[in-house]
């Protein structure tokens, strides 16, 4: 039974050294982990996720600064309900988030206010479960990780209508301003602040400090200054003047408000710029009293550079001054008030550390594509920057570098759940201290502590709708583990922030050459979302600037390095023209190439072959191009790419079977998936089983002499399987053990199985006997041929878990109330249900039959004082009350599994209280004894790892010293210690018992909030019931579980892309057999592979019949799997026709059909779209309102559309009467379909039709258009 008897698969792979997979949902908890950054204390933590949030926010100051609300650090409790609590229960899994905060005053007029340090409690954060998902309202959901545009500047073009090129620069911050440059049709560039406001660069560079003609020219080097003489100007003559000749005066005037004499600097143009110097100009220059003046530099550089002064002439400003003002008419349009603020509004745009962020990504991104060393904490734009910008756009103009690839991952980066988190956190915490600082402003004078000030529900607000709302946050796709494991790696081009599916185009969806080893090529969505949600590499992992990587083993001198430790992570920038040769280059152990001078290598898009000389890079395995799901799929490399992305998402869609197997020819990634997917029980350490049934498994774990010390768990762990779970997708979820009592495990093992697994590994489906061949026409178009045999034996049998919930809630009327007793209804009806009206578990359910019995009251008028009165004492309710009860739908069949009744308590209840009160006492008291034996435990274990020893100095979480250095421990000191608010850094100074003492208290503390919830929980409980939604008393649910086996209409499908839909079971003895008398199980159609060019089925089938026989099971990797000579190895030890070809024999006649049949083994998946959930007929059922013809669609209990076509269907065949009927009385004529139901009831025959509804509401709509319209 146990894991260890498994047969290990044979491998065909040719790379004998393969790395190990990372944890495949890294992506998921690394990054919630980095977020909350739980496990280090406050001074060591990161500048990052929550703890970021906190420091960006506090210190929070009044309006005045007299008061300061300061931040010291933050924690958090355990949660109030385990997760299978919440899973039934329907609420969220999380936590309480509190902080220590630190209010004081700096005004010394308040001298009465002490300093106030409290614990605040900040509500309840939704807490990622160890399977790397949410669960909200009692449904798991998942946080997709986002793809989006990364901070950073990116150089584009455009094409003008009459041809011209249009070059822009655009920086986008993670916060602030987006500001673009961009050149004109006229060779003039433009700055562009937020997309529309337009003003000419050199005003900005005026506006930043370069204030006159000459300091801008200066900083491309474009003019020569001529200081102004008579002698200088002489030989200047024939020269172009750089910049304007300006002759400036003082010009004093009256201030109408104040009555001051004001002086002010006017400027006056002597000559333009661009105008060439002519003798007649020199004495105008000098009689201007200019110092000098700029001409232009006699050299080639000014041509590239003709832009700058194309733009300074349309320059209207001359002075930073001018430019200042200039830009905030622009922003504003209105005049500044004074020079001040309207320098203060452009700082505040670029260069606030408030309002203007590049983020850490966004300013190395700019560092390494502008080649600046501006220092990583510099999180603005700078003057460096623009000025780099503007240069590198000018040689971008004159095609002296290219345009910035928008669609290569160095300038597209990932959100991770962790910084989607943060986002949320930061929208939530500038709100909260918004109310905060109004809270403080208002309460001056009056004493006030930081819970006064903090409002919790502002942040929980924000954080629930982001969970319930936003488009990342999804119902975890929970089918099976592989498309559980496939939406915690998805990548989603959309949602906020991100690209919307009417606007990406081509290019967008493209795959690049940079998604090798980072996105998968092949798994994609068919339809509106292809290429937008992607699918992240088996290797690949996200770094911290949030960039994907993917690994490659270095060569040096022709050498590959073969060490694991020295593997390189290489994001697609970094990867920039380094040659990549192949996993399958042919490399021996010691990393030598075999064949040195042809290699097949990688450059970018380019494929050349290079010695090994040149090879920079090697792949780490042939695997590394695809996800999970490719990655599952035996001999890709044979199959079309169209139909491998249907196969991998057809995988995704397998509903677990009773009794799955794994399939024969797999890919080796079966048992790895198995291992990460979190949904098994995974043996923690090395140890043994000392308990193992169908409800539990208990195991006792090897553990070390210290960690028995500091350890408050109980020595054996206990595991529960679940039974049945409902998953999201009305899947079922059973576990069973797969080891024994007394059995020894080692860290990592799989101790159970089922849910789509088989000895550990994967398996979604069953491994049949196939023949391609055509049978009687069933399997036309795709359509497939099965034997009784699946449906007899269970084969591709599934149990589905459905929920059925029942709200009873306070009417108008009165309660509404849970009962078997109910009026009007056979005793048969209810013989089933217990005395709340809740059927009993295993009951067989069959379409009719009462699930929940619920009476709620009628009565045309609120009862009267006295009524209520008499109903009270004499309790009659029979006639007041009808049948609300809760029935099985038309197509349930099933058996009953479980039923839960959740209920409040009733506080009207005077004995209640008093009941209420002892049990309380009772609780607290039981508490205090617990609280009190779990310290003496934790006093045991400090005395013995402390005995004999001396202090260096304990003291509390503020820094307040209990105890001196040099004091000897005791017992009693030990007793008298607040463990709860301690700092345990450096007690003794040994750094052994340090730790020990250190992890000891903190064990100690993790179990006392575990009590302390415990015992929150078990009060609230008693005080106020179940937690249910507002304005619900009760809730009874009933879970009916659904066995299903294969039936015809039924969709399956191959790993191959090869899907199709059930068309006939056929008994064992009418298909076909081979000559030994082996009957194959089913038939699939010949002509579903030549044009569909996916051969890999073909070569699985071969492979697996082989497998089959011998009793071997195969791992043929992508791109690196078996070949036709090792397939023809195996199919001649086995015996069996080379490539499958053989004759077979009608089950019918016995007779052998003309031509072979391919024959083999094939793996196929039984998909989730089953005929149970879609067939259905409508008899009389509901009608819209409107035009009164039936609705549409198996909910709304729907017909059949005949449409447009369908009716010149019947006129081409004259069909009239046949046409009245389905427009009139099986439609929307209402008088004639009542009558005709009439006539049919008595046996007459039928009316002639009347008026169809349509007719009338066209009508109504001409009379709408004022037209008067009447039928004669």
């Amino acid at each position: 039974m146990s894991l260890k008897a498994n047969n290990p698969r044979i491998s065909f792979s040719s790379v004998k050294k393969r790395m190990h997979y990372p944890d495949f949902l890294e992506i998921q908890l690394k990054s919630f982990h980095d977020f909350f950054q739980l496990d280090t204390t406050a001074e060591n933590r990161k500048n990052e996720g929550l703890y970021k949030v906190f420091m960006e926010n506090f210190p929070i100051t009044d309006t005045r600064n007299n008061f300061v609300l300061e931040f010291i650090d933050y924690y958090i409790d355990p949660p109030r309900y385990s997760i299978e609590e919440c899973l039934e229960r329907g609420l969220t899994y999380s936590v309480p988030l509190k902080a220590k905060l630190k209010l004081y005053c700096t005004d010394s007029e308040h001298e009465d206010f002490d300093t106030v340090v409290q614990d605040v409690y900040f509500g309840t954060i939704p807490y990622m479960t160890p399977r790397g998902t949410f669960v909200i309202n009692g449904a798991e959901r998942v946080i997709v990780s986002q793809l989006h545009r990364s901070p950073g500047v990116f150089f584009g073009q455009s094409v003008h209508t009459n041809g011209t090129k249009l070059y822009s620069a655009r920086i986008i911050p993670f916060k602030g301003s987006w500001i673009e440059f961009a050149t004109d049709i006229n060779n003039v560039m433009y700055a562009y602040i937020d997309r529309k406001k337009k003003l000419p660069v050199t005003t900005l560079l005026r506006a930043i400090g370069y204030e006159n003609d000459q300091q801008i020219l200066e900083i491309f080097d474009l003019a020569d200054e001529v200081k102004v003489n008579r002698a200088n100007l002489k030989k200047a003559v024939g020269r172009k003047l750089a910049a304007r000749v300006l002759s400036t005066w003082v010009e004093d005037f009256v201030d109408e408000d104040t009555g001051e004499v004001v002086s002010i600097e006017r400027n006056d143009v002597i000559i333009d710029r661009e105008t060439v110097l002519e003798a007649d100009d020199i004495d105008r220059i000098i009689d201007s009293g200019a110092k000098s003046i700029l001409l232009h530099k006699e050299n080639a550089t000014g041509n590239d550079y003709s832009i700058i002064y194309n733009t300074l002439q349309k320059d209207p400003c001359n002075s930073e001054k001018e430019a200042v003002v200039y830009i905030y008419r622009q922003l504003r349009n209105s005049e500044p008030p004074d020079e001040a603020t309207a320098r203060d509004v452009i700082d505040k745009l670029f260069f606030s550390d408030k309002r203007y962020d590049l983020g850490e990504v966004g300013r190395f991104r700019i560092n390494k594509k502008l080649e600046l060393d501006i220092d990583p904490q510099i999180r603005v734009l700078t003057k460096e920057d623009m000025i780099a910008i503007i240069k590198y756009l000018i040689s971008l103009i004159n095609s002296k570098t290219d345009v910035d690839d928008i669609d290569h991952l160095s300038n597209r980066r990932v959100r991770t759940v962790g910084e989607q988190l943060s986002n949320q956190f930061s929208v939530g915490f500038v709100r909260m201290a918004r109310t905060i600082r109004e809270r403080m402003n208002v309460r001056d004078n009056e004493v006030f502590t930081p819970i006064d000030l903090i409002n919790a529900k502002t942040l929980s607000s924000v954080i629930n709708s982001f969970f319930g709302t936003n488009q990342l946050s999804q119902f975890m796709d929970q089918i099976n583990p592989l498309a559980e494991m496939t939406h915690k790696r998805r990548l989603s081009a959309l949602g906020p922030g991100g690209l919307s599916r009417d606007r990406a185009g081509f290019e967008v969806r493209d795959v690049h050459y940079t998604h090798y080893g980072r996105l998968c090529p092949i798994e994609t969505p068919e339809g509106p979302n292809i290429g937008l949600i992607s699918s992240l590499c088996v290797y690949a992992k996200i770094s911290d600037m949030g960039f994907i990587e993917t690994p490659y083993r270095r060569v040096e001198n022709g050498k590959v390095d073969m060490k694991d430790e020295d593997i390189v992570y290489m994001s697609a920038e970094e990867e920039e023209n380094l040659i990549i040769a192949q996993a399958t280059a042919g490399i021996d152990e010691e990393g030598n190439f075999l064949e040195p001078d042809r290699i097949k290598a990688r450059v970018e898009a380019d494929y050349p072959t290079v010695n090994a000389q040149q090879v920079n890079l090697v792949d780490v395995a042939p695997n590394q191009i695809a996800s999970i799901a490719a990655s599952l799929i035996p001999f890709l490399e044979h199959d079309d790419a169209n139909r491998a992305l249907m196969g991998s998402n057809m995988m995704r869609q397998a509903v677990p079977l009773i009794n799955p197997e794994a399939p024969i020819v797999g890919t080796g990634l079966e048992s790895e998936m198995m291992g990460d997917s979190r949904i098994h029980i995974v043996a923690e350490k090395d140890g043994e089983v000392v308990f193992a049934d169908a409800q539990q498994i208990q195991v006792r774990y090897e553990r070390t002499e210290d960690e028995k010390l500091v350890s408050f768990d109980p020595e054996v762990t206990t595991y529960i399987l679940p039974r049945y779970r409902k998953t999201n997708q009305n899947m079922s979820i059973t576990l069973r053990p797969t080891v024994m009592q007394g059995e020894k495990v080692t860290k990592g093992q799989i101790l159970t199985e089922g849910y789509s697994t088989d000895n550990g590994e994967l398996a979604l489906g069953r491994n049949l006997k196939v023949a391609f061949m055509p049978w009687k026409g069933y399997n036309f178009e795709d359509a497939i041929v099965i034997s009784e045999r699946l449906v007899r034996e269970d084969l591709f049998t599934s149990v589905h878990v459905d929920e059925y919930i029942m709200e009873v809630r306070e009417t108008k009327r009165g309660m509404e109330e849970l009962t078997s007793d109910i009026p009007n209804v056979s005793e048969d009806a209810t013989k089933d249900l217990d005395e709340n009206g809740i059927i009993r578990i295993g009951a067989n359910v069959k379409p009719g039959d009462i699930l929940i019995g619920k009476i709620t009251p009628k009565g045309e008028s609120d009862p009267s004082p006295e009524e209520k009165l008499l109903r009270a004492i004499f309790g009659d309710k029979a006639g007041d009350v009808k049948d609300a009860s809760l029935k099985a739908q038309p197509s349930l069949y099933g058996v009953v599994i479980d039923k839960k009744l959740f209920s409040r308590v009733n506080k009207d209840n005077k004995k209640g209280k008093q009941a209420e009160k002892v049990q309380l006492d009772k609780i607290d008291a039981q508490f205090a004894k617990e609280a009190a034996a779990l310290k003496a435990v934790l006093v045991d274990k400090l005395w013995t790892i402390l005995k004999d020893k001396t202090t260096q100095g304990i003291k509390d979480y503020l820094g307040a010293e209990l105890y001196g250095k040099g004091a000897k421990f005791s017992r009693k000191m030990l007793e008298e210690i607040d463990y709860l608010n301690l700092n345990t850094d450096k007690w003794v100074g040994d750094e052994r018992i340090d730790r020990l003492v250190g992890q000891t208290i903190n064990n100690y503390i993790i179990k006392y909030k575990e009590l302390d919830a415990r015992v929150k929980r078990e009060k609230y409980n008693l005080t106020n019931g179940d937690e249910l939604p507002a304005g619900i008393i009760q809730l009874a649910k009933v879970y009916i579980a659904k066995k299903r086996k294969l039936k015809v209409g039924d969709k399956m499908a191959g790993r191959h892309g090869n899907k199709g839909i059930v068309a006939k079971v056929v008994r064992d003895e009418d298909m076909p057999f081979l000559d030994d008398g082996s009957i194959v199980d089913i038939v699939l159609n010949p002509l579903g592979v030549p044009s569909r060019m996916n051969l890999g089925q073909i070569y699985e089938t071969v492979l697996g019949w082989a497998g089959k026989e011998l009793g071997l099971k195969f791992a043929t990797p992508i791109f690196d799997g078996a070949t036709l000579d090792e397939i023809n190895e195996y199919t001649a030890k086995a015996g069996i026709p080379r490539s499958g070809r053989t004759y077979l024999r009608d089950g019918g006649t016995g007779e052998q059909f003309d031509q072979p049949a391919t024959v083999g083994v094939i793996y196929m998946l039984k998909l989730g779209h089953m005929i149970d959930d879609k067939m259905h007929a409508r008899s009389i059922g509901p009608y819209s309102l409107i035009t009164q013809q039936p609705l549409g669609g198996k909910a709304q209990f729907g017909g059949q559309r005949f449409g447009e076509m369908e009716v010149w269907a019947l006129e081409a065949f004259g069909a009239a009467n046949i046409l009245q009927e389905i427009l009139t009385i099986k439609s929307d004529d209402v008088m004639g379909r009542a009558k005709a139901y009439e006539a049919i009831v008595k046996g007459d025959n039928l009316p002639p039709a009347g008026i169809p509804e349509s007719l009338n509401v066209l009508l109504h709509e001409l009379r709408g258009l004022a037209l008067s319209v009447k039928l004669e």
